[in-house]
């Protein structure tokens, strides 16, 4: 299998272009106006579908980004069959991830805010691996601390003040719990409003919707924190 840092621009645009045309039927399927633009960011193939309709973009993104998820899923399927390779191919709509990040980053730095100011840890709702280390990034930018707990799908950051004895960081905060089995005990409970609860702490912020974007099922960049 070829690593993406591997792969040279002709096939990752190529890889880009399969997508495209595998969109494309689906929109044609679904009788959905719209284009189609290609790129590659970061060494990631990237195709963003730009809608006509707004309703059109609403339903393509769909409930806490499900459809956009599905669509990048389906469309990475897609890439791997003709070239028989794994794809980390990116499917936007209508700047739906760019937004989606811009608030996660927002909600981290609020979480950072109310921890300096209380001093006690701040828990964040479920997220998924992508979403995770956009936080962790933050927090450790910040000068603060962060860890993941708990088990897939389930699976949250807390915010932590940096205590004095703390030689460094953990090489990676969203490592998996020792013992999967137990990970979840004395896990959270998540209410109505989609919020992590939990008496221990002060307070909880939303991280927006719980967008199971796709690399969710590409464990890359937890890789990346890893090796930080």
């Amino acid at each position: 299998m070829v690593d993406d840092e591997e792969k040279t621009i002709d096939q990752l645009n190529d890889e880009a272009d399969i997508a495209a045309d595998y969109l494309e039927g689906l929109l044609d399927i679904i009788d959905y106006e719209g284009d189609i633009e290609l790129s590659v960011h970061n060494g990631h193939p990237t195709v963003e579908i730009v809608a006509d309709d707004d309703k059109d973009i609403k339903n393509l993104i769909g409930h806490h980004g499900e459809v956009v998820n599905a669509l990048q899923l389906l469309s990475r399927l897609a890439v791997q069959e003709r070239t028989g390779e794994r794809s980390r191919l990116i499917v936007d709509v209508d700047g739906y991830l760019a937004r989606r990040r811009k608030h996660l980053e927002d909600v981290a730095l609020d979480a950072v805010d109310e921890v300096r100011e209380s001093g006690d840890p701040v828990s964040l709702r479920y997220m998924n691996s992508f979403e995770r280390k956009i936080v962790h990034d933050i927090v450790r930018a910040e000068g603060l601390k962060s860890r993941s707990h708990g088990v897939e799908p389930k699976r949250y950051v807390t915010v932590y003040l940096k205590a004095s004895n703390d030689d460094e960081d953990l090489a990676d905060p969203d490592l998996v719990d020792e013992n999967p089995a137990n990970a979840n005990e004395g896990l959270p409970d998540e209410g109505d409003d989609g919020f992590v609860k939990d008496e221990d702490f002060t307070d909880t912020f939303d991280s927006t919707e719980d967008l199971e974007d796709a690399d969710s099922y590409d464990d890359e960049y937890d890789k990346e924190s890893e090796a930080e």
